[in-house]
C-alpha cells in the first residue's frame, strides 16, 4: 500500500471509506485547510510507516478500505454542501464507515445531515480546543465556528460530548446548554474515563484539540491541549460502534515539518483499527 489513494483491495464491498473534501471557503481566520486531505495522503507513504496498528491490527489484511478520492468543492457552499452531504450518504447506503479528510470544520454539518438519513439515533464524540457552538461568525452563520449549533439545532445528533474544550465563550456556553451537550474542558480532562456510547457513534477531530506541541499544523493553535498519546488511548478504550468519523482544520502551510500530517495518519491508523478489532469481537 503506497498511499491513501491507492485502492487497499478491489472488492466490490468495503469496510471503511477515504474520501477527502479539500473545502476551507469557511474558516474565519487563515485559509489552509484545503490542502489536509493531500497533506495526510503524502504522509501515508510506506517508506514512512507499516500498517500494523498499535492493537495487533494488520490494515492491510484484517480490513477492506478503500480511497474514493476527493468530493468536488467547486461552486456556491450550498452546492459544495448538497454534494458532501450526497457524497457521504451514498457510502453510507452500502454500509461502509466514512473517514473523512477535511477541509476545515463547516464540513461536519453536512456530513452529519447524511448520517441523520441513515441512523435515527446518533451520538457524536467531538475533539477540539472550541465548542464550535456560535450562531454566526462575523455574520455567517455555516462559518467553521458554528457547525455544532446547526447540528443540534436541527436534531442531527442525539448527544454530542465535547472533549479537549480550553477556548469558549459565554455566548457558546449558553448555546450548548438548550441541547443534549456534555462538555469536558481540558481543565477537567482528569475526570475522563471509560467512554461508552449506547447510540452508533459518530467522531469529529479538530486538529486543534492536540496541544501546539504535537499538531503545529492547525490555523487555530491553542496551547493547554491534548496530547496525541491521550487521544489514542480514548480512541482505544471506547465502547462504541463507530460508524464514521472526519479530521478537520489540518493547514499543512502552518506544518513544515509535516508532525501534524503523520499525526493525521495515525489516527487515522487506529480508528480503523479499533473498527476492525470490534468487527473481529462481533464475529467471534
Amino acid at each position: 500500500m503506497s498511499n491513501f489513494s491507492q485502492e487497499i483491495k478491489k472488492k466490490e464491498r468495503f469496510d471503511i471509506v477515504l474520501i477527502g473534501i479539500p473545502f476551507d471557503e469557511k474558516s474565519c481566520y487563515l485559509r489552509g485547510a484545503a490542502k489536509g486531505p493531500a497533506a495526510i495522503r503524502a504522509a501515508a507513504d510506506e517508506r514512512a510507516i507499516n500498517w500494523w496498528t498499535e492493537m495487533g491490527i494488520n490494515l492491510e489484511e484484517d480490513i477492506t478500505l478503500v480511497d474514493v478520492g476527493d468530493v468536488d468543492v467547486s461552486g456556491d457552499f450550498r452546492d459544495v454542501f448538497t454534494r458532501i452531504e450526497e457524497s457521504i450518504f451514498s457510502i453510507l447506503e452500502k454500509e461502509g464507515i466514512p473517514l473523512i479528510l477535511g477541509g476545515d470544520h463547516s464540513i461536519s454539518y453536512p456530513i452529519l445531515k447524511a448520517f441523520s438519513r441513515k441512523f435515527k439515533e446518533l451520538d457524536v464524540l467531538h475533539f477540539d480546543a472550541h465548542p464550535d457552538f456560535y450562531e454566526e461568525l462575523y455574520g455567517d452563520r455555516f462559518s467553521h465556528a458554528c457547525p455544532f449549533k446547526r447540528i443540534m439545532e436541527e436534531g442531527l445528533a442525539t448527544s454530542l460530548l465535547q472533549v479537549g474544550i480550553r477556548a469558549s465563550t459565554g455566548e457558546q456556553r449558553a448555546n450548548a446548554s438548550i441541547y443534549p451537550v456534555k462538555v469536558i474542558e481540558m481543565k477537567d480532562l482528569g475526570k475522563i474515563s471509560h467512554l461508552k456510547f449506547s447510540s452508533p457513534l459518530y467522531i469529529s477531530l479538530d486538529f486543534d484539540a492536540f496541544d501546539p506541541a504535537f499538531a503545529p499544523g492547525v490555523s487555530h493553535q491553542e496551547p493547554g491541549g491534548l496530547t496525541s498519546r491521550e487521544v489514542i488511548e480514548i480512541i482505544h478504550s471506547l465502547e462504541a460502534k463507530i460508524v464514521g468519523m472526519d479530521l478537520v482544520e489540518l493547514n499543512p502551510d502552518r506544518d513544515p515539518s509535516g508532525i501534524t500530517a503523520a499525526l493525521g495518519v495515525k489516527i487515522v491508523k487506529e480508528i480503523a483499527g479499533k473498527v476492525a478489532m470490534d468487527k473481529k469481537m462481533r464475529n467471534g
